[in-house]
């Protein structure tokens, strides 16, 4: 009953397709005028997703490698290997197309477009936020809607988005960014390793390489876009945007400014026409080295 005491609480009015939905509860239909007679809601019929006992905290495996992550005794590949069985979050936005009022007077959403939202990497690129928790969807975005998914899933819906990215929890504590090749490596349900450790990928550039005499090696290393950083100003060895690949070359004296320049654009577009390497780079950096013995 409502109060009309000095001091007491105004009346909370609720949003217009909620109290419309409310308003037509207990209904012989539901919302989308579906009939509940014949329907069974008991055993496997009352499963409606995959995650029924889902608090919304964030997948435990995620946590544990992110926290190997802060303390210097994980790596990145770990982070993407928890999250090959993890659950997380999309945010899906409704934007109503059409509005009808009820019997009640009440409006209600009479059309609603669902709409997957991505973002634009500072590079340019797209990348989809995905969140490992309710908490965090929440506080980044309080009117999405979350679809709980697992993130192999979610992968797959980046790819079809065109998104070459997809960015864990931005906003957060700990912001974690997966790149293209991991992302095609969830989505496939396959292992990822990094680049920077991928010693078939180092066999490949090293034998194209070897076909410039002024290329001594090569060597591969982190890329400085590796590192992210968590909240705090805790410097993560993982996360990052990129480039994620430092391709170190190390070569004979004799060559000027032009013919290096010459040189590096030509090692790279022999690189990008290898298919190893456009499945398994994301992005690099090149440093130059002067071969020594």
């Amino acid at each position: 009953m409502a109060s009309n005491e000095p001091g007491a609480p105004a009346p909370r009015h609720l949003p217009g397709h909620i109290a419309a939905a409310l308003a037509g509860a207990g209904g012989e239909t539901d919302s989308a005028g579906q009939p509940w007679a014949g329907r069974s809601l008991a055993g496997d019929d009352a499963k409606i997703h995959n995650f029924e006992d889902d608090d919304g905290s964030a997948n435990a495996g995620y946590r544990a490698a992110v926290a190997g992550l802060r303390e210097g005794t994980g790596d990145e590949a770990a982070v993407v290997a928890s999250l090959a069985t993890a659950r997380v979050f999309i945010p899906i936005v409704a934007q109503l197309a059409e509005e009808a009022e009820s019997g009640h007077g009440l409006h209600a959403d009479k059309q609603a477009d669902m709409a997957l939202v991505t973002l634009k990497a500072a590079d340019g690129r797209t990348a989809l936020p995905a969140f490992t928790s309710t908490d965090a969807l929440a506080a980044w975005h309080p009117d999405a809607r979350p679809v709980a998914v697992y993130a192999a899933r979610a992968a797959l819906s980046a790819v079809a988005e065109g998104a070459e990215l997809v960015v864990l929890d931005p906003g957060a504590d700990v912001t974690f960014v997966v790149r293209r090749p991991a992302v095609w490596a969830l989505a496939q349900q396959k292992p990822w390793l990094p680049s920077y450790a991928d010693e078939e990928l180092a066999a490949e550039m090293g034998a194209a390489a070897a076909a410039f005499p002024a290329v001594r090696r090569i060597g591969l290393l982190p890329g400085r876009g590796v590192a992210a950083r968590a909240a705090d100003g805790t410097v993560l060895a993982g996360g990052g945007a990129g480039p994620e690949l430092q391709v170190v070359l190390y070569l004979e004296d004799g060559l000027d400014a032009a013919g290096v320049q010459q040189l590096v654009a030509a090692l790279q577009a022999e690189w990008s026409r290898n298919v190893l390497f456009g499945e398994r780079v994301d992005s690099l950096e090149v440093k130059l080295r002067r071969a020594t013995g």
